[in-house]
């Protein structure tokens, strides 16, 4: 099957509770003892946190990391609402809808990745006749509800004169949407990730791109609760810092990285390290604070759903932007 050559899996059960509270002990210092903490982290179509730190010899943390797997974002967000993850990365879109959520969705957006916007992308199958986003009038295009590929599939319909009402859209999962389009079932598809690699691996090619659309904040978002806790934050604190270590590491080991992600994706060595460096050039992976320049990105965006009549109500996402982790990220350097 298809769907079994896409990494993006079906979102694992990730139940429990964070392994520590307010009343963890503290050292001498007065620094947290985290050797009671298990942080619970969500990632989106492999583990690529995990890898990140165990290839940089970064994975030896003083607290436990479980790490669980969804197809997108939203699904992330699914898991921090219901109290089943501490900490979650998405783009800048899932959490606009999160956040209209009961409770506000139950998170907080603490961070901002910033990389490359690349493999963002308007897939047709082989074959296909179609030569033109604007040929997309009247066709069935999957997209993946909520998503980047959500937002730019709908900036690429308005910049070819289209509205959302001129195409029959599908909403589909990450793999499901790979199998839709190389089985015909749609005529089109937005995706991203490895569903691009995976499709194009079979014989899909680029009709538009969402590169040049999308800013490449991804947010990482945590529970109002883990921020207040003062060990789970110090946790979170000490994992974004080594994450951002791990950035760097695979700058400097490019080959290395490139052999991990081929693993993972299913795809040549060569070609992982073309995209890795083609990735580094447009825009190097790094953590920032939030900002009122990353503010402003997402409400943007949060404006255009609204415009498009996708949201029913004002998003006003300084609701759920947190500067609680900025001094921490600040010192992290590059």
């Amino acid at each position: 099957m298809i769907a079994a050559f896409v990494l993006t899996a079906t979102a694992v059960a990730c139940g429990g509770s964070s392994g520590t509270s307010t009343t963890a002990a503290a050292s001498a210092t007065g620094t947290p003892d985290l050797s009671g903490v298990t942080l619970r982290v969500g990632e989106t179509g492999y583990q690529r946190q995990r890898l990140y730190l165990e290839a940089a010899g970064l994975a030896n943390t003083p607290y436990k990391v479980e790490y669980a797997t969804f197809d997108s974002g939203t699904l992330q967000l699914q898991a921090i609402a219901a109290g089943n993850l501490d900490l979650a990365q998405s783009s800048e879109i899932p959490p606009i809808f999160a956040s209209q959520s009961a409770g506000g969705g139950n998170f907080r957006v603490v961070a901002v990745m910033q990389a490359t916007t690349l493999l963002q992308e308007v897939l047709i199958p082989k074959g296909s006749s179609l030569k033109s986003i604007a040929d997309l009038k009247g066709k069935k295009v999957g997209y993946v509800a909520s998503t980047t590929a959500h937002y730019f599939l709908f900036k690429l319909l308005e910049q070819a004169g289209l509205g959302w009402n001129d195409i029959q859209p599908v909403k589909l999962t990450v793999p499901d949407g790979v199998t839709a389009l190389l089985s015909g079932n749609v005529d089109a598809l937005a995706t991203y990730g490895n569903a691009v690699i995976t499709a194009k691996q079979r014989g899909a090619t680029t009709l538009g791109s969402g590169e040049k659309i999308l800013s490449g904040n991804y947010a990482y978002e945590a529970t109002p609760k883990a921020i207040a806790d003062q060990a789970v934050h110090a946790a979170i604190a000490d994992f974004l810092g080594r994450q951002q270590k791990a950035y760097a590491w695979s700058r400097a080991h490019p080959d290395d990285w490139a052999k991990i992600t081929a693993e993972q994706t299913k795809q040549p060595v060569a070609q992982a390290l073309e995209t890795f460096n083609n990735g580094e050039a447009q825009r190097p992976t790094r953590l920032v604070p939030t900002s009122p320049a990353t503010t402003a990105s997402a409400q943007d965006v949060a404006d255009v759903f609204i415009k498009a009549e996708l949201l029913k109500s004002k998003v006003n996402v300084a609701d759920y932007f947190s500067t609680a982790f900025n001094a921490e990220i600040e010192k992290f350097g590059t």
